[in-house]
């Protein structure tokens, strides 16, 4: 592919896939008042697992000057933000936590409206290049419906994180019920992103030391169990303009799991039964899951290798896809954006990477680009430097990382 002939260009960089959150303390900020007692006497127990929120690197999911200064160091003038830590009420890690139970679901809840309370205000700090994203819970379907209007007339551009449901819980309807469909209405309505999140939707794991490597090896597939569920009860079908983001789950798997789909349906349609099995007229959908990817799907793929990037171009095209950092997770690209852009895309085409590294996450999530391209022209990745095939990697990338967090 050719490279562009202005030496001087530079890209400019949305990430599709970032992460932020609050502190306690921030969040008790955002809590209506009825909950602080309770919040008061939740903190007091909450011990803190996770390395990242308990040292320095802490600051990276609140501070704007460390924030912003590392981003523009690795070249990203944009972000979509997912959450990160742990709101108020909530047993762990915010992507991790399944949907609360009854009697959990009054604080829970209030959590999460704090979070979002909290991520208006953070992104209104910079809403040029910040689009936070809500959240909400699908036990009551009103709440949830009222929290997705809050959620777009306060300006959180990146849309909702979709609760998976675990097959385990039976306390939650699952993602093909067709009470959602209200739900589902009211996001495309208003344009509201329902974004899908890798890591979601484990089932509980005994307490043994083999199910870390077991919930390991099936992160993958529970996390892209929305996908299926959403396309084969025909939530596509009878919403042709919602928008679908699949995030930090790669998307190799693609082709495979499409083509699979696309073998259901059309056995269903032709023949109206899969072996023994026979089904009615109600599950036959008039496309094909390819199609209905290409119609309602977007991804966002994290740190991507390049077999994820062309799998997917032969499903979805170059027009759906979005680049995400995961920053600022240790596994993430920074700092080590142009590396790492240089290692998948340097035989790219500028116009069609323009495409993954903004302009898509732009339409997405209503960036304006424009105004984001003054400063790209400063911060971010030449053009010509991306260009370079990597050839080398560089020494001791958790040293420089640790580096670079302790002199923000």
């Amino acid at each position: 592919m050719a490279a562009s002939t202005d030496n001087d260009a530079r890209y400019t960089v949305i990430s599709a896939d970032t992460h932020g959150g609050g502190s306690h303390a921030m969040y008790r900020e955002f809590l209506e008042k009825k909950y602080l007692d309770d919040f008061d006497a939740w903190r007091e127990k909450y011990k803190n697992p996770f390395s990242d929120l308990g040292d320095d690197r802490r600051f990276r999911n609140w501070d704007d000057e460390m924030r912003d200064s590392q981003q523009d160091a690795d070249g990203v003038v944009g972000e979509v933000i997912f959450p990160n830590t742990v709101p108020p009420f909530f047993p762990g890690f915010v992507l991790f936590a399944g949907p609360p139970k009854p009697d959990e679901y009054e604080l829970r809840l209030a959590g999460i409206r704090a979070h979002n309370r909290w991520m208006e205000d953070f992104c209104s700090r910079s809403p040029e290049r910040r689009a936070g994203i809500g959240q909400i819970f699908l036990n009551d379907i009103d709440d949830a419906i009222a929290d997705v209007r809050w959620i777009k007339e306060h300006g959180l551009r990146g849309g909702l994180l979709l609760p998976t449901v675990a097959p385990d819980v039976d306390w939650v309807k699952q993602l093909n019920h067709p009470d959602y469909d209200r739900l589902w209405a009211v996001c495309e309505e208003l344009e509201v992103p329902l974004n899908c999140h890798g890591g979601t939707g484990l089932p509980a794991y005994e307490k043994l030391p083999s199910s870390a490597l077991i919930m390991v090896a099936e992160i993958p597939s529970y996390s892209r169990r929305p996908l299926l569920f959403l396309l084969l009860s025909g939530v596509f079908e009878r919403f042709p303009k919602l928008k679908f983001v699949i995030t930090e789950q790669g998307c190799g798997w693609l082709p495979s799991v499409v083509s699979t789909m696309d073998m259901i349906l059309r056995s269903v349609r032709d023949k109206g039964a899969i072996g023994e099995l026979r089904f009615k007229p109600e599950h036959i959908l008039p496309k094909t899951a390819t199609e209905y990817v290409q119609q309602n799907v977007w991804f966002g793929v994290s740190f991507p290798q390049a077999s994820d990037i062309e799998a997917a171009l032969k499903v979805i095209g170059v027009d759906k896809i979005m680049w995400g950092s995961d920053y600022p997770h240790d596994e993430g690209t920074y700092p080590f954006t142009t590396l790492a852009l240089r290692q998948v895309f340097s035989d790219w085409h500028e116009s069609d990477l323009r495409k993954v590294l903004g302009e898509n996450a732009a339409d997405v999530y209503d960036f304006d680009i424009k105004a984001l391209a003054a400063h790209a022209a400063q911060v971010g990745p030449k053009v010509s430097e991306v260009a370079k095939p990597l050839t080398e990697l560089p020494e001791h990338p958790n040293e420089a990382l640790l580096r670079n967090v302790s002199a923000a």
